[in-house]
């Protein structure tokens, strides 16, 4: 099976660029490629499936046990040519500065598969052999297979900086991206625009597989790959045999909401679920039949004007919620589920109204990072007591109602209350991946299938 982990020496070195360059050079080679993003990151994966076609899945060894991660891997891979893994952060940056938990090393030893590290090469050239040299020692058991360099100014400048790195640091270079600003793509506060937002074009996809082509070595990289050894999986997540549609699930998806794990979605229709997508920006009810509501994350602040307007479907979904109905919402789905979104230029807009808190998203001050929460009742993914791990990353604040939160404890943080739960309707924060406790996506269903038949 080949297999190739494209990872950075920190964050913003070019690895999504250079990720998707090398996918859309292996698809116009005629390989399916699956795409794989490690760690808890949604936008990303979005330019993964837009070049490849294939749904990108994330892999994060501290939300997910191993056993997780490589079945999780494995069963993408079914019918595949090549892994092609985006790493996270820099190479060995994690959940902790003294451990590899959650980086991308870890995951890349996990999978038994070579990683190829991104350098920014703009401010250096000689001293890059210094960089890679650190980065090839510090753990001899990760197989760093080679380097590409971004931001090269002029073929002398690549020659200066492969002849420091070959010849000092030992590690193959396998090209280069030039500075080139037609080949940046388009950010803004939380990283990537996602590619749902229509900022993906294809004549930026045809330049960049071009300029791949010109000056990345694929035919060694496609080497270097056959050289992935990775693990067998048990298979543990999933039911033994799919079960059939039972019940139906209303999935709220468009340019507001976005932020979802693949293999979430999968665990969910695995156990009996029919996911039946929505937009709370153009539809004016919720869809027949649905017996229970998943809103994920994502941008509501950018589309408040609209999710106000919509006037139906706020009155719809609170109506849902209101009598019962299942209702699971994670950080952006939070912000719409409350009583008001106050906007970047300071406007404030009505919402949904289902849970008592209102957001703003002036803040300066980002909430990141990994959270192990434990249930504070029994809820539509959780019984009370139970723990899972999840993932936080948001600029929005709640500006009031916060002192209800009543839905998990935050154990890294002394026990904070975190999220709402109302009814049936959960919604907090915290971003959870069902395969990090498989119990979740089969408790939802059920949870719908008892709404559908009355007994709430």
């Amino acid at each position: 099976m080949r297999a190739i982990v494209i990872a950075g020496t920190t964050s913003g070195v070019g690895k999504t660029t250079v990720a998707i360059g090398l996918m859309g050079a292996l698809v116009g080679r005629g390989l399916r490629v699956q795409p794989f993003k490690a760690g808890p990151d949604y936008i990303d994966p979005t330019y993964h499936t837009w070049v490849t076609g294939e749904p990108s899945r994330n892999l994060d060894t501290w939300l997910l046990p191993p056993s997780a991660v490589t079945e999780l891997f494995v069963r993408a891979m079914r019918g595949k040519d090549m892994a092609v893994v985006e790493g996270v952060m820099g190479l060995y940056d994690g959940r902790s500065s003294l451990s590899e938990e959650g980086s991308t090393a870890e995951l890349a030893k996990l999978l038994g598969a070579p990683a190829v590290l991104v350098v920014d090469s703009q401010k250096a050239a000689r001293s890059l052999a210094a960089v890679v040299a650190g980065y090839r020692t510090f753990d001899p058991a990760l197989r760093l297979g080679g380097v590409i360099l971004n931001g090269i100014g002029s073929h002398d400048h690549f020659r200066l900086c492969r002849e420091a790195i070959e010849g000092y640091a030992g590690i193959p270079v396998l090209g280069y991206i030039p500075r080139r600003h037609d080949l940046s793509l388009p950010e803004r506060h939380l990283g990537l625009i996602p590619t749902v937002e229509g900022q993906a074009e294809e004549g930026f996809l045809r330049r960049l597989v071009a300029q791949c082509e010109a000056t990345v070595d694929i035919p060694r990289i496609l080497s270097l790959s056959e050289r992935a050894k990775p693990p067998s999986a048990d298979p543990s997540l999933f039911p033994a045999k799919r079960k059939p549609p039972s019940v139906k699930i209303g999935l709220a998806r468009d340019k507001a909401f976005s932020f979802y794990y693949q293999d979430s979605l999968d665990l969910m229709e695995a156990w009996g679920a029919e996911l039946v997508p929505f937009s709370p920006l153009e539809d004016s009810a919720l869809p027949q039949g649905i017996s229970g509501l998943y809103i994920g994350g994502g941008f509501p602040e950018l589309y408040a004007d609209r999710l106000a307007a919509n006037e139906p479907m706020r009155r719809a979904i609170k109506t849902a919620a209101d009598q019962g109905m299942p209702v699971y919402a994670e950080c952006g789905g939070l912000m719409y589920l409350g009583r008001c979104i106050r906007d970047l230029q300071g406007r404030e807009y009505p919402m949904v109204g289902a849970i008592p808190v209102s957001s703003h998203v002036d803040s300066p001050r980002l909430s990141l990072g990994y959270r192990t929460v434990q249930a504070l009742r029994d809820g539509p993914i959780l019984r009370r007591g139970q723990r899972v791990r999840g993932h936080e990353f948001h600029w929005s604040v709640l500006e009031s109602g916060a002192e209800a939160a009543n839905a998990y404890r935050i154990l890294e943080q002394g026990g904070r209350h975190e999220g709402f739960h109302i009814k049936k309707l959960l919604a907090s924060y915290i971003h959870l991946h069902m395969g990090s406790f498989p119990p979740m996506a089969a408790r939802f269903v059920e949870s719908c299938q008892r709404f559908r038949k009355g007994r709430r």
